[in-house]
């Protein structure tokens, strides 16, 4: 779902008439590559530090409009405490979380979002909730600090869900002007090698498995 969420956030930056002012941060995992692919300044960061470098980058520059563009395996892995931080302090940001429940780039591993019973490459019988613990609701969670402003979980899985998510981003961006808080977009996708399916079977898994845990719509 990558490519339809760079797609769409760019198309909002043109049509606001940002390009010359938006500042994208990409930390390591398969958001890394978001650099190659948007016609925006782009700051690299440290996996997991990307809140961090936005909080950075919008404090030196408060005029541009900054956003984290993360998966799951690094916003709420190894950067669960700056993201919780940043969201808790209100930083004026717009970050994008990416969840399709693995760790796509270094081998299908178990994210914080996997499913119960979902096969991956370290839960080779299923993710059980005894030993490993329950999927780890980030979006739900931050909806509860008094800095977050806008939180809403969308996907990618249909044409009108990703006219929805556009809504949401430009929704966001105008916020982010606004100096109202910290906006933080879910959006919940599918990874066909990750998962062992083709493109096809990945948006129906998401419709039946993704949803019942991570059901769409405004938190805040």
């Amino acid at each position: 779902g990558h490519g339809i969420v760079h797609k769409i956030l760019m198309e909002v930056v043109e049509e606001m008439g940002i390009q010359d002012k938006t500042i994208g941060i990409a930390p390591v995992g398969c958001s890394v590559l978001a650099y190659n692919y948007m016609n925006v300044d782009m700051q690299e960061a440290a996996h997991g530090r990307a809140s961090a470098v936005a909080t950075g980058v919008k404090r030196v520059l408060p005029d541009r409009y900054v956003f984290s563009y993360q998966g799951d395996g690094d916003l709420a892995a190894i950067g669960t405490a700056e993201t919780i931080h940043t969201v808790n302090r209100g930083e004026n940001i717009l970050m994008i979380f990416v969840n399709n429940a693995i760790y796509g780039m270094t081998g299908g591993q178990m994210a914080p979002t996997t499913l119960l019973g979902q096969v991956t490459s370290t839960s080779p019988y299923g993710r059980e909730a005894a030993s490993i613990g329950n999927p780890l609701k980030i979006t739900e969670l931050l909806a509860q600090l008094p800095g977050a402003y806008y939180v809403s979980r969308h996907s990618i899985h249909t044409s009108n869900a990703i006219r929805k998510l556009k809504k949401a981003i430009a929704k966001s961006f105008e916020y982010q002007k606004e100096k109202k808080g910290t906006c933080f977009i879910e959006v919940v996708s599918n990874c066909p090698s990750g998962w062992k399916m083709t493109p096809l079977e990945t948006m129906k898994w998401i419709e039946e498995h993704m949803f019942p845990v991570f059901p769409l719509g405004d938190l805040k």
